[in-house]
């Protein structure tokens, strides 16, 4: 995506932050904070991780812009199948999760620092018997196995019939060699959209059966579109623990993709303890509506920062904007 930035005194007039606190902790994460950006189109969301250096944070504020001053492609679909989420808690919470949340799908978090596989055990039998036998059970081990250990989990993990495990492995070229040691559909996450260049990831095909797309670390729903086409791999759209206004865009990408054959991990909002939104993104019945998102004066009031948090986060913005100058305003 190629978009004519507004100026940065533009975007920081338009901005306001949030602090919402995370029901569970999750990617290690306690609180959730960004900023929220308006513009002609709509609201973006700019919230990219506290680890994020300006390059990669810049593709957060290319989706931002994307929102607020672009807008979307048109929708091919009016509803989107999500999955639930289960965090790296004890199995008894991991039951109570998946009843919650009704949905047919579940993607359980494993190889959790300070866990072992024996934990991960437990909470899928936990999760495949509150799912039932009819249910998809997918796991994302966000990188942290070697191949030898990926395989000996997923050994351990396989009588609990898996939809497919996410990012097992840190890099391509392990996901490519464990593709040859296993029968679980891989797919891939960090791989692509932590890679220097998401539009351009060599030995995709290689290392992967299934693609997951996020439209913030990916600088927007066109580029994810984009990547999706040209990786020829099934897609999955996910969040990246976002509010509603970034769920939003997570849900037309979901809406603009020309087949959408597996459940999308959209169906975040109930991690947080609240929102920026009165009528927030959940989804009824494992399936949610797609629509746009406007936030709520009170719901921003009751999450806002305070002037140490915001000062820092303008900081953020400032240096990612200069990094998206530098490079023509593309993601």
């Amino acid at each position: 995506m190629t978009t004519t930035l507004p100026s940065l005194d533009a975007l920081v007039d338009a901005a306001v932050g949030f602090a919402i606190p995370m029901r569970l902790r999750f990617r290690d994460t306690s609180v959730r904070e960004g900023l929220l950006i308006r513009g002609p189109a709509g609201w973006g969301e700019f919230a990219p991780f506290p680890e994020y250096a300006p390059a990669e944070s810049s593709r957060w504020l290319a989706c931002a812009v994307e929102a607020a001053w672009v807008g979307w492609p048109a929708p091919v679909r009016t509803t989107v199948p999500v999955n639930a989420i289960v965090p790296a808690v004890p199995p008894a919470v991991a039951a109570e999760l998946v009843a919650a949340a009704g949905c047919a799908t579940v993607k359980v978090k494993v190889a959790q620092h300070g866990q072992r596989l024996d934990d991960d055990v437990a909470r899928l039998r936990a999760v495949r018997e509150a799912l039932g036998p009819d249910g998809a059970i997918r796991i994302d081990a966000n990188g942290a196995w070697t191949v030898d250990e990926a395989v000996d989990a997923l050994a351990a993990l396989a009588p609990f019939r898996l939809q497919y495990v996410e990012q097992p492995c840190a890099s391509l070229a392990e996901l490519a060699r464990l593709r040859r040691r296993t029968d679980v559909l891989v797919a891939v996450d960090e791989g692509v959209r932590r890679a220097p260049d998401p539009s351009h990831v060599e030995g995709l095909r290689a290392a992967a059966d299934v693609v997951v797309l996020k439209a913030a670390p990916l600088g927007g729903v066109a580029p994810a579109l984009a990547l999706a086409k040209a990786s020829g791999l099934p897609a999955v759209v996910s969040s990246a623990l976002d509010t509603s206004v970034g769920l939003a865009a997570g849900l037309a990408l979901a809406a603009a993709l020309p087949t959408l054959p597996y459940a999308c991990g959209l169906g975040t909002a109930s991690l947080l303890s609240s929102d920026v939104a009165a009528d927030r993104v959940h989804p009824d019945g494992g399936v949610l509506m797609v629509r746009s998102v406007e936030p709520d004066p009170d719901h921003l009031s009751a999450v806002a920062m305070d002037p140490m948090q915001m000062a820092a986060w303008l900081d953020r913005l400032a240096a990612s904007y200069d990094h998206l100058a530098a490079v023509g305003g593309t993601a």
